[in-house]
């Protein structure tokens, strides 16, 4: 088996979807996890990007179909978590409203992720390390707050805390550990990101939120594909067993094996 063979095994992809049996499948599997957790439904940071859209998508549809089945309202939350002023939140609220959204609230991450890096530039001035948190130190910060906050929400209202992570961020590890890979569920893990797309057409995601390039959001002007160096038309192309340019496939396989800590389970002895 060839190491591409390999991988898409382990993600589980597949070659192509039929977006409606996809969806109902997805929505299914949220349906049945809240019924065996017991909680009172699903929390999801809606970042305004493709992916927590379409998470906002399959989750409402879930928990509406349950509160229609069984009587009881199940709580579909939406979270808008932004860093002081984002300039695209009127995506994340374009979400909200697209999926009518009865539960939504924000939480603005800035003064606790600030407060949180003078501790940790304080505590290196006193090793006598006097530096400053860098760019992508403060990005983590960033989003594990908001995990922070996912959870405390969560906690009180005995919600799961879904994640957007899907195979194409997982086979790069283009993801923060115990950031936004920290959660209950995740419903898109076996779509690459072309195929999380279709289902964004099906559902009825916004124009705006599909026609944006894909960020995380940490820091200004940053992007998914500008960060890695690699398109995710070769990513997905990758996925579905194509191939792709020599170039960008070995560049995919040495991201895969560099961040396979992040897909592992915690070691112990």
């Amino acid at each position: 088996m060839s190491i591409q063979q390999e991988i898409i095994e382990r993600l589980g992809v597949k070659p192509e979807i039929d977006p409606d049996a996809e969806i109902r499948k997805r929505v299914d599997f949220l349906k049945d996890y809240v019924k065996k957790s017991g909680s009172a439904g699903l929390l999801i940071a809606i970042s305004g990007g493709i992916d927590s859209a379409v998470t906002t998508g399959l989750c409402k549809r879930a928990t509406d179909e349950l509160t229609e089945e069984t009587g009881r309202e199940y709580m579909t939350l939406g979270v808008f978590q932004p860093y002081g002023d984002q300039s695209d939140i009127a995506d994340s609220y374009a979400v909200a409203e697209a999926f009518q959204l009865k539960y939504k609230v924000e939480t603005n991450i800035a003064e606790a992720v600030d407060e949180i890096a003078l501790e940790v530039e304080h505590g290196f001035k006193t090793m006598g390390m006097p530096c400053h948190l860098s760019r992508g130190g403060k990005g983590n910060v960033k989003a594990r707050t908001r995990m922070v906050m996912q959870y405390a929400l969560a906690f009180e209202l005995n919600l799961l805390v879904v994640g957007t992570d899907h195979a194409s961020e997982a086979i790069t590890g283009f993801y923060t550990k115990w950031g936004d890979g920290a959660v209950d569920i995740t419903p898109l893990s076996t779509l690459n990101k072309r195929q999380v797309r279709q289902l964004a057409a099906k559902l009825g995601v916004p124009q705006s939120v599909l026609d944006k390039a894909p960020t995380a959001g940490l820091w200004e002007g940053q992007t998914d594909e500008g960060e890695l160096g690699i398109t995710y038309e070769s990513n997905s192309d990758y996925l579905e067993g194509k191939d792709i340019d020599p170039a960008a496939k070995e560049k995919l396989e040495n991201q895969y094996r560099k961040t396979q800590h992040k897909r592992d389970p915690i070691p112990g002895i």
